[in-house]
């Protein structure tokens, strides 16, 4: 059969045997057809595991992201899977090939002026204290949710600027906190003695009861839509506007890498991002063969 008959008679293989949906089939096809047009007058049973590598590295070429292309090679790789089953053919030449990965997408940080805009006091109540506190702590720090929900009082050393976070494996690190985080922070401890009675939860609820993930991303949230941001803002989107802005600060990598509790600087490298123009910023003011001659 010729390649043409072959995408046909297994897309109707899909439709009829594994009875996927009418756009569940259109898309294989759509992947089935960048394989023929790259395979070219090839035999398909000819086609090597060389061959697949060369068509995805065309593929990425042409700006297909690493999520496409998998989605590809599964299509081709369930096509010669098909092949092989029902056509006679010898083998799969995408067994053993694996896309490129594509970066991470992380949330975009917020502009330090958003970011200030964001811990403007809501009032002197219980919950603009709290949140307050919240906020401020949050950015202040670069905490991941389940660290700031899993802080207790004792773990705030005012006098020393610092908070003592447990984050991910049961590590615990030392963060520094800065100072309209520790003067929220104070604000809000005096409000929240009345409420919590023995509760060791830094962030408790009306009731005295610790103050959950989820409801502290919901009051982040709420916050955001009270200031009227354009942002969708949550607690890892300021994480991961402290990390920015301390780093474009700095530009010390490994003291954010501390910070943030990372175990290997290249998760820091990958969640932290600076544009080119300030790179080329710092590289022009550091590397002493970038300085140019007054």
């Amino acid at each position: 059969m010729v390649p043409e008959s072959l995408r046909a008679a297994y897309l109707s293989h899909l439709r009829v045997e594994r009875r996927l949906s009418a756009h569940t089939e259109k898309s294989y096809g759509r992947d089935l057809d960048l394989l023929l047009q790259l395979a070219g007058s090839q035999d398909l049973d000819t086609l090597s595991p060389h061959d697949i590598r060369r068509y995805i590295a065309t593929l990425h070429a042409r700006g297909l992201s690493g999520r496409s292309l998998g989605r590809a090679l599964s299509a081709w790789r369930g096509f010669f899977n098909y092949l092989a089953r029902d056509h006679g053919f010898r083998h799969n030449p995408c067994a053993d090939v694996r896309p490129p990965k594509s970066p991470k997408k992380l949330p975009h940080a917020l502009t330090p002026d958003t970011a200030a805009q964001l811990m403007q006091p809501a009032g002197d109540d219980f919950l603009a204290l709290r949140d307050h506190a919240l906020l401020e702590l949050l950015y202040s720090s670069g905490l991941r949710l389940s660290e700031i929900a899993g802080l207790n009082v004792a773990d705030v050393h005012r006098s020393e600027h610092t908070v003592v976070v447990t984050g991910k494996g049961a590590k615990t690190r030392v963060v520094p906190v800065g100072q309209k985080a520790l003067e929220a922070l104070a604000r809000w401890l005096q409000c929240r003695a009345a409420a919590a009675g023995n509760q060791p939860a830094l962030f408790v609820t009306q009731a005295g009861k610790r103050l959950s993930g989820r409801s502290i991303e919901a009051r982040v949230a709420l916050r955001a839509r009270q200031l009227g941001l354009a942002d969708a803002v949550h607690p890892h989107v300021l994480r991961h506007s402290f990390a920015s802005h301390v780093l474009q600060s700095s530009g010390d990598l490994r003291a954010v890498q501390d910070m943030l509790g990372h175990a290997s600087i290249t998760s820091t490298q990958v969640y932290t991002h600076l544009d080119f123009q300030h790179l080329a910023r710092i590289y022009d003011a550091a590397h002493p063969r970038a300085r140019r001659k007054g």
